[in-house]
């Protein structure tokens, strides 16, 4: 099974959803920094509907420039998001059973 993995090496989250991916027998791992290499604004739309998650529910609510899409709605959150990736909340992990948003780390082995 492949596991694609948006990951931030700098979240400890992060981090213990990657550790959970590596430590499965079976998985092969595909890590994308996303910091580095963000995904699309229609890979995100992607990954969210997939998980069951609005834009909203994956926007990283801590960061300043969050606070200025109190209002906004999906279209623009996800506009946001691919402008700058520091949105995205962490880690997204996507297999061919679905997407999990790793908080908790340990949702990612629903889809495992």
């Amino acid at each position: 099974m492949k596991a694609t993995i948006y990951h931030n090496p700098r979240c400890s989250k992060s981090r213990e959803a990657l550790a959970i991916l590596q430590e499965t027998p079976g998985v092969e791992v595909e890590i994308v920094e996303y910091l580095k290499t963000p995904p699309s604004r229609d890979t995100l739309a992607d990954l969210y509907q997939r998980a069951g998650l609005t834009p909203r529910e994956g926007l990283r609510k801590a960061e300043d420039s969050a606070k200025a899409l109190k209002d906004a709605d999906d279209a623009a959150i996800l506009d946001a998001m691919a402008a700058d990736p520091i949105l995205i909340e962490r880690p997204l992990v996507a297999t061919e059973k679905g997407v999990r948003l790793g908080r908790p780390p340990e949702a990612v082995r629903e889809i495992l």
